[in-house]
C-alpha cells in the first residue's frame, strides 16, 4: 500500500470512530434518572438505585438462570427466521478459530514466552468475539476467510486482558478457564510480557493476513477500530475506572454502565463492526451492528454479574463471588438479582431489533448468540 493511500485511509477511519464514540459519550455523560444512560430506554426496574449489601453466594447447588423464563421470552424473540442449530454453529466456528489460533504462533525462541502466550490464547474458552467477527462478515455477504485474521486478532486482545486483569495488581486470581492463571504457571514478568506480545501480535496478525482481496481501506477502519476499542477510550479506561470504583459507596449505574460499556462491550462492539467492515458492509449497515454489539456486550457483562453470585467457581471455571468480596459495584448489587434480569431481558429485544433489516437467514447466527449470551451458565 503507497504510504500517501495508507495515511488517507487512516485518517478516514479515525475519524468514523471519533464521530462514532462522540455520540456514544454525549449519552453516557447525561444525568442518569431511571433510563439507561446509554439506551435512553426505561429500564424499570427499582427505585432510585443504590449500593445496597448483596447477600446472595455462589453454588455448585443454585438452579436460578441469569435471564428468567419469562423475560427471555417476550424481550429474545426475534422475528421468524428458519430453524438454526447454534450449537453446532459454534463448535464448527470454534474449532476453524481453534486452528487458526494455533497457526498464529508456532514455538520458537525464546520458548518461553511463545509458551506462555500459547498457554493463555489456547486455553479453551468460548470464542465468543472471534465468531461473532465471522457472523458479522457472513451477515453482510462477505466469507468468513476475510475476516478470520480479524477474529483472530480479537481473541488475543482479549486473551492479552485476561492475563493482564489476573494479574496481583489488578483482580489478583488464581484461576481462569479452569487452569492456573498465566502469573501462577509462569510468574508475573512472563505474564505481563506474554499480554503485551499477544496485544502485539494481534495487529500485525491483521496487516499481514487479511486477503489481498479486502481492499486497504477497509483493513485499516478495522485496525482503527480494534485500536480504538483496546486503549483509553475503550478497554483501558473501563479497566481504570473499575479499579478506581473498588469499595466507592457512590457508584451510580451511570458509573457502572460506563465501565462495562468500556471494559467489556467495546472489544465486543469491535468484533462485529470489523466483520461487518471486512464484509464489505456500507455505513448504514456497520452503524446497526454497532448498535447490535453494544447491547449484546453490555448483556454480557450483566450476565457475568449474576452468574458471579449464582454458580460455583467450578461451574464457571474461574473463581466465583470474586466482586462480591471486593465490594465492587456489580448489576445485581444495584439493581437487585431480578432487576439484573429484568435489564437483561431488555438488551436482547434491543439489540434483536438492531437485526430486522438484515436477510433473517444470514442474520440468524447473531439473533441466536444474543439469547445464548442471556441463557449461558458460565
Amino acid at each position: 500500500m503507497a504510504s500517501s493511500s495508507f495515511s488517507a485511509a487512516a485518517s478516514a477511519a479515525t475519524a468514523t470512530i471519533s464521530s462514532s464514540h462522540r455520540h456514544q459519550s454525549l449519552l453516557l455523560t447525561k444525568p442518569f434518572t431511571h433510563n439507561s444512560v446509554l439506551f435512553k430506554q426505561p429500564i424499570t426496574l427499582t427505585t432510585a438505585p443504590s449500593l445496597r449489601p448483596l447477600k446472595l453466594r455462589a453454588s455448585s447447588s443454585s438452579s436460578v438462570a441469569p435471564l428468567d423464563k419469562t423475560a427471555a421470552a417476550v424481550a429474545a424473540a426475534p422475528p421468524p427466521f428458519p430453524d438454526f442449530d447454534f450449537n453446532a454453529y459454534m463448535l464448527t466456528k470454534a474449532a476453524l478459530v481453534n486452528a487458526a489460533l494455533d497457526q498464529s504462533i508456532p514455538l520458537a525462541r525464546p520458548l518461553k514466552i511463545h509458551e506462555a502466550m500459547r498457554y493463555s490464547l489456547l486455553a479453551g474458552g468460548k470464542r465468543v468475539r472471534p465468531v461473532l467477527c465471522l457472523a458479522a462478515c457472513e451477515m453482510v455477504g462477505g466469507d468468513q476467510s476475510l475476516a478470520l485474521p480479524m477474529a483472530c486478532a480479537t481473541e488475543m486482545v482479549h486473551t492479552m486482558s485476561l492475563i493482564h486483569d489476573d494479574l496481583p495488581c489488578m483482580d489478583d486470581d488464581d484461576l481462569r478457564r479452569g487452569l492456573p492463571t498465566s502469573h501462577k504457571k509462569y510468574g508475573e514478568d512472563t505474564a505481563i510480557l506474554a499480554g503485551d506480545a499477544l496485544l502485539s501480535l494481534s495487529f500485525e496478525h491483521v496487516a499481514a493476513r487479511t486477503p489481498s482481496t479486502v481492499s486497504p481501506d477497509r483493513v485499516v477502519r478495522a485496525i482503527a477500530e480494534l485500536g480504538s476499542a483496546v486503549g483509553s477510550a475503550g478497554l483501558v479506561a473501563g479497566q481504570i475506572v473499575d479499579i478506581a470504583s473498588e469499595g466507592d459507596v457512590d457508584v451510580t449505574l451511570e458509573d457502572l454502565e460506563y465501565i462495562h460499556i468500556h471494559k467489556t462491550a467495546r472489544l465486543l462492539e469491535a468484533a462485529v463492526v470489523c466483520g461487518a467492515i471486512l464484509g464489505g458492509a456500507d455505513d448504514e449497515s456497520v452503524e446497526k451492528v454497532r448498535r447490535y454489539a453494544l447491547r449484546v456486550g453490555l448483556l454480557f457483562q450483566v450476565v457475568d454479574d449474576i452468574l458471579d453470585v449464582t454458580r460455583s467457581s467450578e461451574e464457571l471455571g474461574k473463581t466465583a463471588g470474586k466482586d462480591l468480596a471486593s465490594d465492587k459495584a456489580t448489576y445485581p448489587k444495584l439493581l437487585g438479582l431480578d432487576g439484573a434480569r429484568r435489564f437483561a431481558g431488555e438488551l436482547v429485544g434491543q439489540a434483536c431489533e438492531e437485526l430486522a433489516g438484515f436477510d433473517p437467514v444470514k442474520a440468524a447466527p447473531l439473533y441466536h448468540f444474543a439469547n445464548y449470551i442471556a441463557t449461558r451458565q458460565n
